[in-house]
């Protein structure tokens, strides 16, 4: 299986061979780990990189429940494979032919393939998160192996320098707080809140793929503004209300590592302070970009009113039958006056 066209061959486990067929090596370790599952001296092995584990059965409910352990970090591997697999086949199979028809430059051609493959990240990650408000461990493994994949793709992908520290922020950033609400047992709460950033995050995206096939599309960057700013809200706003008041309340009151309990004042205050920290920061950037925007389109159109302004008026010049335009000689109405023909003697 190949992902992608090669025009020459590169010596083994060179720089440039992993970086061309890193997708064929991980499929291939995703292939042996799927083999392990039909024996049964590995299948046991096997299924800890496949299923979530550490469940536990409650007979009086219907519902599965989990826990954490060490056991998580070989499932978040194998979806590790599973995302830079689906990175491959995205970039291959959609965001590369349309890359062909569009001959952007190649910036705009490093910003069309994050967007590509991040709205195809968020398009799923906001359908699924929205119909899992229960089994969200898998969820949580997924979106941890996700974000572990984008670092090395910064490599694969061959990203510019000058990109790499802009991406690396927000790669970290969701790392950090999907980390967070997972050890600390704030899936529900951490799952309202990815959805609410997802769908926020996915119109960006199709507003920026819109404005890189066509550059007049930016009312799309409107609405996203819009839906920046509400996130940014309903995000402090439910974690005031969450943790700040309803754990809070809550009867058990104190730190069990064992039963997963995390509910004491500094813990509260903490995640509270590192919410606070975080929107502030994004509504900071937010606020400093759209004011740059505004004055770099301030500046253009006084660049065009001067530009205008300073247009010379072309003077038209006269003539006893009308004027002269263009070297042809026009009536007073605007059509050329005829010859007077002399009578032949």
């Amino acid at each position: 299986m190949a992902f992608r066209r090669r025009n020459k061959s590169y010596p083994f486990f060179s720089q440039e061979f992993l970086i061309q067929n890193h997708a064929d090596i991980v499929f291939s370790l995703v292939i042996f780990i799927l083999i392990g599952l039909m024996f049964e001296a590995t299948a046991k092995t096997a299924i800890l990189f496949i299923q979530p584990q550490y469940n536990i059965t409650t007979l009086s409910l219907e519902v599965t429940t989990y826990h954490y352990g060490w056991k998580d970090c070989a499932t978040i591997l194998f979806y590790f494979f599973i995302a830079i697999i689906l990175h491959a086949v995205v970039q291959e199979y959609l965001l590369d032919k349309v890359n062909r028809r569009l001959h952007l430059s190649k910036s705009k051609n490093t910003k069309f393939n994050e967007s590509g493959q991040l709205g195809v990240f968020h398009l799923v990650s906001s359908v699924w998160s929205f119909y899992i408000l229960i089994t969200v461990k898998f969820f949580y493994l997924t979106q941890l192996a996700y974000w572990l994949h984008a670092l090395p793709e910064l490599y694969f992908q061959k990203v510019r320098k000058e990109e790499i520290p802009r991406q690396l922020q927000y790669i970290c950033l969701y790392l950090l707080h999907i980390s967070v609400a997972y050890l600390l047992n704030l899936s529900r709460v951490g799952l309202v809140l990815l959805f609410l950033q997802y769908v926020s995050e996915l119109g960006f995206h199709i507003a920026r793929l819109l404005y890189f096939t066509d550059e007049n599309h930016q009312k799309m960057f409107d609405l996203w503004a819009v839906s920046f700013v509400f996130t940014r809200m309903a995000t402090l706003t439910l974690m005031f209300l969450a943790v700040g008041f309803g754990l809070a309340r809550c009867e058990n009151q104190g730190l069990d590592i064992e039963m997963g309990n995390f509910n004491t004042v500094l813990i509260r205050m903490t995640v509270l302070l590192v919410v606070c920290l975080t929107q502030s920061w994004l509504l900071w950037k937010f606020i400093r970009f759209q004011l740059r925007r505004w004055r770099e389109f301030r500046h253009e159109q006084a660049v065009r009113k001067k530009a205008t302004a300073k247009q010379p008026v072309r003077q038209l010049k006269r003539d006893t039958f009308g004027y002269h335009e263009n070297g042809v000689l026009k009536a007073e109405n605007g059509v050329s006056p005829r010859t007077k023909k002399l009578k032949s003697p």
